[in-house]
């Protein structure tokens, strides 16, 4: 994540604080500066990282850190409401039209990911149930229009688009033809520039003119650091967007944009690119990332994409198969599908309460993958009963999945154990317990985990 080195300094920070009985007022300047330090190692620009230690200063002194029982406790709280506000306090949604299509134009500079992420906030709209199309505006980058039909035709949403005729007249038309088919949201892909000049923005002042756009959503790649904030500051002093979409936000980079362009632009931070993949894209959540940043977690983002990803009839079945202790390695094969499906395991455990301090080198991506092929490498009877096992059908295993014997009798082990386990939670109450200890999902123990 972006924010894993902010995070990392704040946790120790705080953790000199908490090692403290009383603070005095020397203690709060040197955390704050250290805190000021830690935010400008993360690309804050600096009038916000003093803005922001200041006004958390103050707040200190008003709440009476000094004379409170647990001091280091009221600082946190203090910075995880100053840290909220300052990246929106609320969550910001898109504008709605009353009439059809709702227009939303994404802008920004060329390599910021404006195409790909037009088609993920297709897919995200659809998702929740919306008919969007898509309108191939940029006339001038090589492919544009056809990696916008590529990405269209995976998500399966139509895209407008009429070669390289005015971006103007090119809008005008999928508006028109969005209202004529029932398409409630129209997303503008516009052409983005290697830097901010006169032809860009007077073509996307042509867009907004042609049509009514409800939201101009502008896409910043969070790998520009603190020039994100001017680039930002020049696109909405003329075009007065309403909201950002950050990129890449699941990447090794600081992550200060996020945390600057709030303050300085005033317009929100709406969605959050974290990953590759075209499902990868979060509304922001200003409360819940400043609970990520300080290493609290973001339960309520994960079980938001435990519900979106996993397959509830699946998992009932699963549960039940587990409630009748008839959980075999087939089931097992099967939940390694749907964890795939949320994303990786590192973003996973990112937003479990204390996740931010496990370290990288402590998680195995590649021993899920190897457990896969240990199950793959199995035939249907194996998976089923894994009991027939023997010394050469293992030796076969191992050599078909490309590892070790004793990999394999590593994962037979742990297979076992989670048999007794939850033969043991079985019984009278199994249901009930199974029903809170595990509703359709898998325990952890399993390599990768």
């Amino acid at each position: 994540m972006a924010f894993d080195s902010l995070s990392d300094k704040l946790s120790s920070v705080f953790k000199k604080l908490r090692s403290k009985g009383k603070l005095g007022e020397h203690d709060v300047k040197e955390v704050m500066r250290e805190i000021r330090l830690a935010l400008l190692e993360a690309d804050v620009s600096y009038k916000v990282a003093k803005d922001f230690t200041n006004s958390v200063s103050e707040k200190c002194v008003g709440e009476k850190v000094f004379e409170s029982l647990t001091p280091a406790q009221t600082v946190i709280k203090i910075f995880r409401d100053e840290l909220t506000a300052l990246m929106g306090n609320e969550q910001a949604r898109l504008k709605t039209s009353n009439k059809i299509p709702t227009v939303i134009m994404l802008c920004g500079l060329q390599g910021s990911g404006k195409t790909t992420h037009a088609a993920k906030l297709a897919k995200h709209l659809k998702a929740k149930g919306h008919r969007p199309m898509l309108a191939a505006c940029d006339i001038y980058r090589p492919a544009a229009i056809e990696q916008l039909k590529v990405l269209g035709e995976q998500i399966g949403v139509p895209v407008f688009e009429k070669g390289t005729q005015k971006p103007e007249i090119t809008a005008k038309q999928a508006v028109a033809y969005a209202k004529d088919y029932g398409h409630d949201f129209l997303l503008l892909d516009t052409a983005g520039r290697l830097h901010i000049d006169t032809e860009l923005m007077d073509e996307l002042i042509r867009v907004t003119k042609s049509v009514e756009v409800n939201n101009i959503l502008l896409v910043i790649d969070s790998m520009v650091g603190q020039d994100s904030v001017n680039i930002a500051k020049a696109f909405n002093d003329i075009l007065e967007i309403d909201g950002v979409i950050i990129t890449k936000l699941d990447g090794d980079t600081r992550g200060g944009a996020a945390l600057s362009v709030r303050a300085v632009t005033g317009k929100p931070i709406m969605f959050a690119g974290v990953g590759e993949k075209l499902d990868d894209l979060e509304e922001f959540h200003p409360d819940r990332m400043a609970s990520r940043i300080l290493g609290m977690g973001d339960v309520l983002s994960l079980i938001e994409k435990v519900e979106t990803e996993i397959d509830e009839k699946k998992a009932l079945e699963t549960a039940k198969r587990l409630e009748e202790n008839k959980f075999d390695l087939n089931d097992l094969l099967d939940q390694f599908e749907q964890i795939k499906k949320m994303g990786n395991i590192k973003s996973l455990i990112s937003m479990l309460p204390g996740g931010a301090n496990i370290r990288e080198e402590d998680i195995d991506e590649r021993a899920m993958l190897r457990t896969e092929a240990i199950i793959k490498s199995m035939t249907k009877k194996e998976r089923s009963k894994p009991e027939v096992l023997n010394a050469s059908r293992r030796k076969r295993i191992a050599a078909g999945a490309g590892v070790t014997v004793e990999e394999v009798n590593k994962l037979m082990r742990q297979y076992e154990q989670m048999k007794k386990m939850f033969k043991q939670l079985g019984g009278k109450n199994g249901k009930r317990r199974f029903g809170k200890k595990f509703p359709g999902g898998m325990p952890g123990g399993f390599p990768g985990f």
